[in-house]
């Protein structure tokens, strides 16, 4: 009897909990933190708990996102079943209707205006793996030069300026375990403790080891508050302050000679161009005082080591690349690079906005960073993908460049995957009434967001719990997202919709993958010989070692560490330096009388690119549950504008209204407006569509507008 009452009880108490443990990463920023997914079922009720794990590049530390990651998944709104527009209203229906309609829509558009008027939007939150398919499934099934991403609105101008400057773009040019042991660091247009809270500890460790810290941003920010100097630059002046930070080292004969002369050509027509210019004139043009510029200049060149990093508040703006290069002409200058300690990173934005980029999602790119107009390049990638190199279509145009071609009738249909370009885009009411114009809108997405709204057939994508993949981190590790969780519904991975719908344009012999790492291992074929070589890893390479830095070339490659150590990856060896003017010709806007201030935008910490996912977390979209507007005490008293009452915000685009947050860490000339926000509080309807001519980067962070109280 009382076995059977104790077999009895142990039954009960198994009924009533048990806990099944998720492994899985971050599914937001670029540190890309490992963590786990505890569920635990009491009765009927479950509930969740995350935690971080040990690994190479966040240490166990996760920030407040990924602790509440897992609530947007389990979210109510989540798209479980495919789901057709008809009559203006979404309805379900079964996948192979879904298929067939694609297949029928697609034909018809190229069977009428041309295979060219089909395109692809990507994203930088998809895996390596989802965004190799989608370079491959544009130029092979659709065979279509049209695609790119919103990875377009992030990191191209780094990228670009890394490419012309050093022959080669990975994030980091040297590892995170390098920055506790540096002695100067400049962090230009970066709110890491915002942006990537979880890589706080490194330039933490750093200052407590002594290192000199200088931020140039024009609010004071968690960041800039970690600073030993803050020069608060003006808006768009980051190509003029790094004339003056050079003109400071070469006029107190601080610049590394011997360096430059060895290791980089172009420098004496940098140093002629910058001897011409004054650093007053520079003070009137940044808002940065001669003697910051000074002290910043010489105690980041007396160091013995150095590491400077750019993000998106330097990145995004029509002369980002320049503005670059002349950050990255001001580093080599002092030669801080490919050494230990010493460096540059260009702080990734999105999850997998290292990766994304690398394998083929960008309009001129191929798998392993090749470019699509290199006759040798096209060769490699088309041998594996077995069809002829005449095959493969051109180059395609940028994010933003699709848009106008929607709007122009060149483009006709579109397949959406992971983005909401309605939001994310500059001048985002021509975005949206060009995307109504489209024969036909499929969108991949867990959710309808703002631009899956306008779609005519929505199609169920799997969450980060439930997609297996290799993402790309900040510093180039590659790691592997395990994702154990089956999908809800009828959801789908990403992969596995792109191969349904390649098979039933009849090109599945092209996509035959039956698993991610299927994929990845054609992956490391194509990128094999390439920039971003990721022959050497392996799915069991990445488990048993926390990830691997490339390039790594073959199977008993370690992976790089540090580049850049002997030589650049030009064909000389050398780094090329070039000349930027402090008087661009760009059509960059400047505050007037009808817009007397400038505004610039950016990112909160409870909130991750257009919203989509966070305001779907509780505890997240409690913490920010509206837009604001950060404006100095003096300009609100100018403006009648008083402390949590709505604001209007107009630019030559449009109107959004928000509510006013005064503060004095903020220039008098310049207010700030978050970008996680749609409709009416969409700050990205302010932002003109000027482009960078280099990398087609919009001028997020540089606008003329007015305000006034509501």
């Amino acid at each position: 009897m009382t076995d059977l009452l104790l077999k009895y009880f142990r039954t009960k108490q198994q009924e009533v909990q048990t806990e099944k443990v998720y492994d899985t990463q971050c599914p937001f920023c670029s540190m890309q933190c490992k963590m786990q997914l505890i569920e635990q079922s009491i009765v009927s009720r479950k509930t969740y708990k995350t935690i971080g794990k040990d690994n190479p590049t966040s240490q166990g530390r996760l920030c407040i996102k990924g602790m509440n990651a897992h609530q947007h998944p389990f979210h109510q709104d989540r798209i479980l079943h495919p789901l057709l527009k008809v009559e203006g209203e979404f309805v379900r229906i079964t996948w192979d209707e879904a298929l067939q309609h694609i297949k029928k829509q697609f034909e018809e558009i190229q069977a009428v205006d041309g295979h060219e008027a089909l395109s692809i939007y990507g994203s930088a939150s998809i895996t390596n793996e989802e965004a190799y398919l989608l370079g491959k499934f544009a130029r092979v099934a659709l065979k279509t030069p049209y695609i790119d991403y919103n990875g377009r609105l992030c990191m191209s101008a780094a990228a670009t300026a890394a490419n012309q400057t050093f022959g080669l773009d990975r994030g980091l040019t040297n590892s995170l375990k390098e920055i506790p042991f540096t002695r100067v660091i400049m962090l230009a247009g970066t709110n890491i403790a915002e942006c990537q809270p979880t890589i706080m500890p490194y330039f933490e460790k750093a200052k407590e080891n002594g290192a000199y810290i200088i931020a140039i941003d024009p609010r004071e920010t968690p960041t800039t508050q970690l600073a030993d100097l803050h020069l608060k630059v003006k808006p768009g002046m980051d190509a003029a302050l790094a004339n003056g930070l050079l003109k400071v080292i070469i006029d107190e004969g601080l610049v590394d000679e011997a360096f430059v002369k060895e290791r980089a050509t172009g420098f004496e027509e940098v140093r002629s161009y910058v001897n011409s210019l004054s650093l007053d004139e520079i003070t009137e043009m940044t808002g940065v005082p001669v003697d910051q510029m000074k002290t910043a200049a010489i105690k980041f060149a007396e160091e013995d080591s150095g590491m400077l990093f750019t993000a998106r508040g330097v990145e995004q703006q029509i002369d980002g690349t320049a503005a670059v290069r002349n950050i990255l002409n001001f580093l080599l200058a002092t030669g801080k690079i490919g050494k230990a300690y010493s460096g540059y990173g260009a702080i990734t934005g999105q999850g997998n906005g290292q990766g994304a980029r690398e394998h083929g999602q960008k309009a001129d790119q191929l798998p392993g960073y090749r470019l699509i107009e290199n006759e040798e390049h096209r060769e490699h990638v088309a041998k594996v993908w077995g069809i002829d190199k005449d095959e493969l279509p051109g180059k395609g145009v940028s994010a933003y460049e699709m848009f106008q071609k929607i709007n122009d009738g060149d483009i006709t249909g579109m397949l959406l995957v992971c983005s909401n370009p309605v939001v994310s885009n500059p001048n985002a009411n021509f975005v949206k009434a060009a995307l109504k114009k489209l024969k036909f809108l499929v969108a991949v997405d867990m959710f309808i967001s703002e631009t899956a709204q306008l779609a005519d057939l929505i199609l169920p994508a799997s969450s980060y719990l439930e997609d297996e993949g290799t993402m790309t981190n900040l510093e180039g590790r590659v790691t592997l997202r395990e994702a154990s969780r089956p999908c809800p519904g009828e959801a789908k991975n990403d992969w596995e919709i792109i191969c349904e719908i390649a098979k039933v344009l009849g090109k599945e012999k092209y996509f035959p993958f039956q698993k991610a790492e299927d994929i990845f291992n054609e992956l490391r074929e194509a990128s094999r010989g390439g920039a971003a070589d990721y022959y050497g890893i392996t799915y069991d390479r990445i488990r048993k070692e926390q990830g691997i830095l490339w390039p790594c070339p073959d199977l008993g490659h370690s992976g790089t560490d540090r580049l850049f150590e002997e030589t650049f990856a030009h064909e000389d060896g050398k780094a090329r330096m070039v000349p930027v003017s402090n008087t661009s010709e760009l059509p960059k806007e400047k505050p007037s009388e009808e817009y007397p201030l400038y505004l610039t935008t950016g990112r909160i910490m409870s909130h991750y690119l257009t919203g989509v996912q966070t305001r779907k977390s509780a505890a997240l979209a409690a913490r920010n549950f509206e837009s604001y507007l950060e404006i100095h005490p003096e300009t609100a008293k100018k403006y009648n504008i008083e402390q949590n009452t709505l604001v209007s915000v107009t630019s030559r685009r449009g109107t959004i209204k928000v509510r006013s947050k005064i503060s004095d860490t903020i220039r008098p000339d310049t207010v700030f407006v978050p970008f996680h926000w749609a409709e009416d509080q969409n700050v990205n309807m302010l932002v003109g569509e000027d482009l960078d001519p280099t990398c087609k980067m919009p001028g997020f962070k540089v606008s003329a507008v007015n305000i006034k109280p509501v």
